[in-house]
Parts: structure tokens; sequence; C-alpha cells
């Protein structure tokens, strides 16, 4: 069969990915207090059985008040280690790569549900026991005129959620997580410090705006093990919307590296005032940022996560045979095919006889596939004229 790269096996440290498929972390606003639950099970454990090779639990938050919403996970508290513990042995189980995101909303926290508006939490949310809760943000900035003012915590307290984040990955450990990453992008916390419009402190975390993320870096490392890899989050939006200039995008890059990041995960979209505050409209697709990708990869040797409407087998294989990535990550369209992963290795001629898809199913599909597989496959056909 002709060679696929997208489905070659990918170690980073001493962790092994069965293939380069990777589902992005994606919120479901389905917790209770923090607490994963039967849906985040049966969510996320049906990627795992559809053949892709690290499966990360959505954006979990390391503080009560930096959640996004009353539904998101959480890992400030013990009792939270073992419901996701289930999820990772369930993951771990059916072959994947049993991945997290930590995350800290900051500014964007308290906001209602996405199926109920996902703007700030107000009087109807209040009624239904869902109100809001204090913030915070490097300065006392809102998102937009209708957010709540941020608190800014003085450098102690800023040192404080800083710790935050290393227990937090402690306790990602403890449930048998393998890989980490931390959420630096999208006009989340880390994202607002690291930029002037909704950073305006006087002291060190003012003064170099690097500062919070590079020790929120430190911070994780010396909670996750040496052994298992760090991702990071990285929005590669323009400049006037978030992102760097393109020297010091690798600079910043570099500079992760040097303290224990291994993998960038290049979201194309995502800007410091854009959704859910209905800021400027990034252009979204690998494809617009496929040459930043690539760019980074060279600059800095760190292996590159490619996110952004990914749809196609043929598309994912070409950006890691072009250099432009080294995984590729599947969100959305994960949700309308769990099976995306064992779909594209036949799409790419990587598997034959459904070698690939679990035991249990494998059987039934077998004994089928010389009635069904010629009927898919002109139906198939008849799709693409």
């Amino acid at each position: 069969m002709p060679a696929s790269r997208l489905f070659t096996p990918w170690q980073m440290r001493r962790v092994v990915a069965r293939n380069r498929v990777a589902i992005s972390p994606m919120q479901q606003y389905s917790a209770e207090h923090g607490e994963a639950n039967d849906w985040h099970l049966a969510h996320l454990a049906r990627f795992a059985m559809g053949g892709a090779g690290i499966v990360f639990v959505g954006s979990t938050a390391v503080e009560e008040r930096g959640r996004n919403t009353h539904g998101d996970l959480g890992l400030w508290d013990e009792r939270q280690v073992e419901p996701l513990a289930r999820v990772a042995r369930a993951l771990r189980r059916s072959g994947a790569v049993a991945g997290i995101q930590l995350g800290h909303c900051g500014r964007k926290a308290g906001l209602q549900k996405w199926w109920e508006g996902h703007g700030p939490l107000g009087p109807r949310d209040i009624a239904r026991g869902e109100g809001p809760w204090p913030t915070i943000g490097p300065s006392p900035l809102p998102v937009a005129d209708n957010y709540r003012v941020p608190e800014a915590p003085d450098t102690v307290g800023v040192a404080q959620t800083v710790q935050a984040w290393g227990e937090a990955a402690r306790r990602a450990r403890d449930a048998g997580f393998e890989a980490l990453e931390i959420h630096g992008a999208h006009g989340y916390l880390i994202h607002q410090f690291l930029h002037p419009l909704s950073n305006q402190r006087k002291d060190r975390y003012g003064q170099a705006r690097w500062t919070y993320a590079l020790d929120v870096v430190e911070a994780v490392r010396r909670h996750w093990p040496e052994h298992l890899p760090l991702f990071w989050r990285h929005t590669l939006a323009d400049p006037e919307d978030g992102g760097f200039e393109p020297d010091e995008n690798i600079a910043f890059a570099r500079a992760l590296h040097e303290r224990g990041v291994d993998v960038l995960d290049c979201s194309s979209g995502g800007g410091i005032s854009g959704y859910p505050a209905n800021g400027k409209h990034v252009p979204r697709g690998l494809d617009y940022r496929a040459d930043v990708g690539a760019a980074l990869r060279s600059a800095t040797g760190m292996a590159i996560m490619g996110v952004g409407l990914i749809v196609d087998p043929h598309h994912a294989e070409s950006l890691l045979a072009g250099g432009q990535a080294d995984l590729v990550a599947i969100g959305r369209e994960a949700l309308y095919n769990p099976n995306w992963a064992l779909h594209a290795e036949i799409a790419l001629g990587a598997n034959q006889a459904y070698a690939s898809w679990p035991l249990q199913y494998r059987m039934w599909l077998e004994r089928r596939a010389p009635v069904a597989d010629p009927v898919r496959a002109a139906g198939l056909a008849r799709m693409t004229v």
C-alpha cells in the first residue's frame, strides 16, 4: 500500500502516538462543579475508538474563577481528578494518547453556555442558579462594553495564579494523562498578558509581557513529568488582532521551547478581542497560516500541530509532506464524523480490510464488505460528480 505520513507513528519524549491525527480540545459546557461525567466519557472515547492518535480533553480550568461557563471542566480541586482519570483510562484502552488542555479565561470568564447565548451572565442566568462571579485580568479593562470589568490582581496575586497552573498540571498527571497543553491563545488569560490592548500593568508582568506566559510554562513543567510532552496553544492571528510580528513569533516560540514546550498547536485565528466578544473577524483555515507554521517549525526546531477547518485527508497529508506540520488536529469535523481517522486511513490507502478498526467492529464490517463497500464507493462517486 502507498505510504502515508499521516498514519505513521509519532513520538515526543517517551510518548508514542499510533498516528499523527489529534482530536483538538473542544469545550462541551457539560460539567457539574467542574467534574467530568458520562457525557465527557462517551464524547471523547468515541474519537479514540475512531482511530485518532491523540485525543485532547477540552479546556479545563485551573481556577474556579477562570471558567468560561458554569459547565466548564476543572482541575482546581482534588475531587475533579478521578472523574477525569476515568476518561483518560478509556482513551488509553482504545489505543489513543490521553491528552488534556489546561486554561484560564481571565476577563473572558463568566459567560453563558453556547446554547444559551454565550454572552455575559445576566438576570435570566441568575434566576436559574447560574449567576456571574468576579473575574480577573492583567488590567481592569473589559473585553467589550457589556462585559464585567475584571479585577487586576497585584504582583503577588498574579503569582498565585501561576501556582494554580502548576497544581492543575500535577492533578492532570495524577489523572493519568500523557500529553498536556497550555492554552496561550484566543484572548484568554495568558494571551491577555501577552497583548498591550489588555495588559497595561507597570510591574514585572507588564514591563515584559512575556513574563506571565513563561512563568506559567516553568510552573507547569515543574509538576509535569519530564518524560511526557507539553503542548502550547498558540495563535497565528494578525498582529493587530493579537498575534506577534514574525520575528517576535519566532523569539517567543524559542523561549517556550527552552522552558520545556515541545509542540506548538498553531491555531489560525482567535484574536485578543475575537469571539465570544464579536471583535475583529479573522479568516480561518490552516492554509491561510500554513506558511507561518512552516517558518516556526524551521526556525525553532519545534514540532507543529496544525489546526483549522481541515476536512480532507489528502489536505492533511500534504501539510505533513510539505513540512508545515508534524501533527494535524481535527476539531469540528470529528464531531461530524468521529471515525474521521479510520476513514482517512482508508482514503489514503493506508488501511485494508478494516485492519485498524476495533476488533468488536471489524468482524461485522469484514463480513459485510463484499456487498457494502461497492455500494458505498458508488455513492461517494455520485456525490463528487
